[in-house]
């Protein structure tokens, strides 16, 4: 079974948590760990990237690390088009697409397409909408933010990002952001999107992540605060048996 379908399986059983590892926050080791203590409390999925640049190599690096530790699938998560590596288990091939900047709308994706391509790793298509405060996402991405409870622009965006034929859409308010994406706009979009909706970024309680899961996300992903814990089990297991 390819990773899209085991994403959808899962969803369709209940609500789904994505664990993201950056290991130009956490280094090779430290990832490794991450995923490994990620695994024991209960996550899904290991997303590998992030918002900073991290090379081919150092990719292919983390991969493997991260690999040696865990038998969860890994999808990378790019923040340009260097960021891959055929060590991982599939892809979000992903459109930013409310970046005023074509590089993330399209030109990372265009240098990147062969690669991915003749690689024969599994490609999945998602939209990535970024909502205020935005972090260093939004303002490497050059994201024309949207509101925290503009539901009307949300609708639009994830119904763009259906319509054009991506298999997911990824909402969040950045990694790090004060507070997660409102309750309100996830329940909007819901009532019309078709496709798996993703929640990330100021999820760091229980309570947040059911509350959003509440909402109607199909799957959320934290990152800081496994980054940040002292112990990864013991931060992610609360949340993540939340929304179980």
């Amino acid at each position: 079974m390819n990773v899209y379908d085991q994403i959808i399986k899962k969803s369709e059983k209940g609500k789904v948590h994505m664990t993201l590892i950056d290991p130009a926050t956490s280094g090779f080791e430290g990832s490794a760990n991450i995923a490994h203590e990620a695994g024991r409390a209960g996550t899904d999925f290991i997303l590998l990237g992030g918002s900073t640049h991290l090379t081919i190599k150092e990719m292919d690096e983390a991969a493997l690390r991260i690999k040696s530790k865990t038998e969860l699938p890994v999808i990378i998560f790019p923040g340009s088009s260097d960021m891959f590596t055929k060590n991982a288990d599939a892809i979000f091939f992903m459109s930013l697409l409310n970046s005023k900047d074509r590089e993330f709308l399209m030109d990372h994706q265009v240098k990147a397409a062969k690669l991915v391509k003749t690689s024969g790793i599994e490609s999945i298509p998602m939209g990535y909408i970024i909502f205020e405060p935005g972090m260093t996402v939004g303002r490497v991405g050059k994201a024309m933010l949207i509101g925290r409870e503009d539901k009307s622009l949300a609708v639009n965006y994830a119904l763009a990002a259906e319509l054009l034929g991506m298999k997911l859409v990824y909402m969040e308010a950045g990694s790090g952001a004060p507070s997660h994406i409102s309750a309100n706009v996830i329940k909007e979009v819901k009532k019309y999107s078709s496709i798996p909706v993703i929640v990330g970024g100021g999820i760091r309680t229980p309570l947040s992540a059911k509350e959003i899961c509440n909402a109607g996300a199909d799957i959320i992903v934290t990152g800081t605060i496994a980054e940040q814990a002292v112990d990864v089990y013991s931060s992610l297991k609360p949340i993540i048996d939340s929304i179980r």
